[in-house]
């Protein structure tokens, strides 16, 4: 190679390593450990990383950095949305779509789903059930093929026969078949185990079971227990084996106890939940998970004539409005909150909703921020990446207008997005 050329690409490269280089000069900081609130800081980020924060603002000394000025916004960790269905947006003909749209529909319609959630500052998310297109679509965005939140996905979410999520309910006898642990449905501790391995053979992050019914199934009940303790069990174990934890849709007590005792990490929904269930919850260490901005959408849209099958409306009318109050004795209990909405059931974006209905349920503003930072990001055994504005994690930051300690209504207008040091939204 001639000199010429050499220097030539030796320049090209020093150009694109300086080019990485960006300051965030940060009029407001939300430090989610100590649950402060710090004024005047700089972040100097390095390709995908934090490498530093300074008191104040601080210039850099290469004009070749890049400067975000954000003086006037208060800057936080990317949140983390422990509950979405990044695959589908329910509306009047999600039965119908079952039978209509293929995979490579899904697909499509996901890549805006998954646009949508990382423009409005969710960052991160864990996608708790779909076809099993929603693990190619985690695969797409580490790959830089399109753009959304780092994904961990349960694949297909694991039910028993005729229980919330059977993928055939609903359906008429020609087409209802007898789904087994491949498309992950089970009917003893061996179909368990097989239907978790399936998931981790699939790609899938962790497991996701249907531990009562539930509100959207076309199923009579929303809430009775659908698997035996034996088998809660069996699909935990086999997936700890794997490195795999373990959420449960759970909306009757009973289901939760048996998800709880068998060694489920996180509790979704939770509505009807018990103060001894609590008391289990805390002594097993497990997590709510409250999505109380799809209970609220659900309730809602069961009022409207034709917008779900018959059989959803009671259920819908019955455990919409229950669950931010069950939410709000949990938190008062003292039981592990960890953020999550259950997107997908409404609208992909208006994740942020949850933070307000969370401070109205008597949680403050500062712990649901940490809930959606810290907590999750511990739940994902991600704490040393995600979660913080700290030296060394990844540059996932987002930013607001106002201090939402005192306004928590500007979580749902999110107006800096930056994802592993990319800016998404300015």
């Amino acid at each position: 190679m001639k000199k010429s050329s050499f220097f030539f690409f030796l320049f090209f490269f020093i150009q694109i390593s300086v080019a990485q280089t960006t300051y965030l000069l940060c009029g407001s900081l939300i430090d989610t450990k100590s649950g402060e609130l710090h004024s005047k800081k700089t972040i100097l980020i390095k390709a995908d990383t934090i490498v530093k924060i300074f008191d104040g603002y601080v210039l850099p000394k290469i004009k070749t950095a890049t400067i975000i000025d954000l003086k006037d916004k208060v800057v936080m960790p990317g949140l983390i949305d422990m509950h979405v269905h990044i695959e589908q947006e329910f509306n009047r003909k999600t039965q119908l779509n079952r039978y209509t749209l293929n995979e490579a529909d899904v697909a499509f319609n996901s890549v805006g789903f998954a646009k949508m959630t990382l423009l409005n500052g969710f960052t991160t998310v864990r996608d708790l059930g779909g076809t099993g297109v929603n693990i190619s679509i985690k695969k797409a965005i580490q790959a830089g093929k399109i753009v959304g939140p780092r994904v961990f996905t349960a694949g297909k979410s694991i039910a028993t026969t005729g229980g919330h999520a059977d993928p055939t309910n609903g359906s008429s006898r020609k087409l209802i078949g007898n789904p087994g642990p491949k498309e992950g449905v089970v009917n003893s501790v061996e179909d368990a185990k097989k239907a978790v391995r399936q998931r981790y053979k699939n790609g899938a992050d962790c497991i996701k079971i249907t531990a009562t019914g539930g509100v959207l199934s076309v199923a009579k009940s929303g809430d009775n227990p659908q698997f035996t303790l034996e088998e809660v069990k069996a699909i935990c174990d086999t997936a700890k084996d794997y490195g795999m934890h373990v959420a449960a849709h759970a909306h009757g007590d009973e289901g939760m106890q048996r998800a709880i005792i068998g060694g489920v990490k996180t509790i979704e929904h939770g509505t009807y939940m018990s103060s001894e269930t609590m008391e289990l919850m805390k002594k097993y260490n497990a997590f709510l998970v409250p999505t109380i901005t799809a209970g609220k959408e659900v309730a809602e849209k069961a009022t409207i004539n034709g917008f779900y099958p018959d059989i959803v409306v009671p259920k819908a009318l019955a455990v919409g409005p229950q669950i931010q109050e069950t939410f709000a004795k949990a938190y008062k209990k003292g039981v592990g909150i960890s953020f999550g909405t259950d997107a997908g059931v409404f609208k992909h974006g208006q994740n942020g909703k949850e933070f307000g209905f969370m401070v109205a349920a008597g949680m403050p503003a500062m712990e649901t921020i940490q809930s959606a930072t810290i907590t999750n990001a511990m739940l994902l055994q991600m704490e040393q990446k995600i979660g913080q504005i700290q030296k060394g994690f990844f540059a996932d930051i987002i930013a607001v207008d106002e201090d939402p300690t005192k306004n928590i209504s500007t979580m749902e207008n999110v107006v800096f997005v930056m994802k592993e040091g990319i800016v998404y939204k300015k």
